[in-house]
């Protein structure tokens, strides 16, 4: 089990910046990748950052230049710096692990870890 608690969104001014942070805890030395995905009203959540054990970096085209993922595997900690905001990057920001185990009879099987989100609005 993986538990991912997400801090830091709130309301900001258009062409400010954020700083996002997801903690994770539990089960987290087989994390294949962590990232942080966005739902906005009315819209499907989709993809913003993510990161993968080997570091493999993979950015929305729509943040390209302004977000930045990191994480800190010491402390188990991913974070988004979220530069030039735009009122279109409004939503909740949701951190998300996918994380192997392993079975007996299954071998390895891949979860996948939400956390509670945190929510982004961007005054215009």
């Amino acid at each position: 089990q993986v538990q991912l608690v997400e801090s830091g969104g709130g309301l900001v001014q258009a062409g400010g910046s954020l700083r996002l942070s997801c903690v994770a805890s539990g089960s987290t030395s087989s994390m294949n990748s962590i990232g942080w995905y966005r739902q906005a009203p009315g819209k499907q959540r989709e993809l913003v950052a993510s990161i993968t054990s080997s570091d493999r970096t993979d950015y929305a085209d729509f943040v390209k230049g302004r977000f930045t993922i990191d994480r800190d595997n010491g402390r188990n900690t991913l974070s988004l710096q979220m530069n030039n905001l735009r009122r279109e990057d409004t939503a909740v920001y949701y951190c998300r692990a996918l994380v192997s185990s392993w079975f007996p009879g299954a071998g390895d099987v891949e979860s996948d870890y939400w956390g509670q989100g945190t929510q982004v609005t961007v005054l215009s």
